[in-house]
């Protein structure tokens, strides 16, 4: 896609939450996840997180990045999630064929450094291998010192071709 044909998607995303809004029966609902759960995903766009676990809105904080890595970003979310909002499980989903198992970071990085003229303070996370990184992912969970609840973590790959979830890493017993 280039800029010349690029089209706002606006207007139609205002149209769709105004049927959205038309229908809505959400109000009243708490902040606090109803399974007292909290999900990091890939923000891959072909991911229907809700749908890939069989959630409703409600159940589940949603907490989405590039690849779904345990970052510290991803870590300062769920310490809120945790402590302010009650959840005691986490749940990790990658994806097959991600966008970054095909980038070099070290030229992306350098790349974006010589347009901008500075290097960002923070890592692309690339990784090769979904399984590896969903385990790494876990690792970091675990030995974060600011998430008080860390015995219901589980990872998963998701299969971008069959729409099935494998697990990955290793579940706390």
């Amino acid at each position: 896609m280039t800029g010349d044909d690029f089209l706002p998607s606006t207007p139609e995303l205002l149209a769709g939450n105004a049927a959205y809004a038309r229908d809505f029966d959400g109000a009243g609902m708490p902040a606090a996840p109803a399974r007292r759960l909290a999900v990091v995903a890939c923000m891959d766009a072909r991911l229907d997180v809700l749908r890939i676990l069989g959630l409703r809105a409600g159940e589940a904080h949603i907490i989405r990045d590039a690849g779904g890595v345990a970052t510290d970003d991803v870590i300062r979310s769920l310490c809120l999630s945790q402590r302010a909002l009650g959840t005691r499980e986490v749940v990790l989903v990658h994806h097959t064929d991600c966008g970054l198992q095909l980038i070099d970071e070290d030229r992306f990085l350098a790349e974006l450094e010589a347009e901008t003229g500075s290097r960002p303070s923070w890592p692309l996370e690339t990784f090769a291998d979904p399984y590896e990184d969903v385990a790494e992912s876990i690792r970091r969970l675990r030995s974060s010192p600011f998430l008080p609840h860390k015995d219901h973590i589980w990872g998963f790959v998701y299969d971008v071709d069959d729409g099935k979830l494998h697990e990955a890493g290793t579940p706390a017993s």
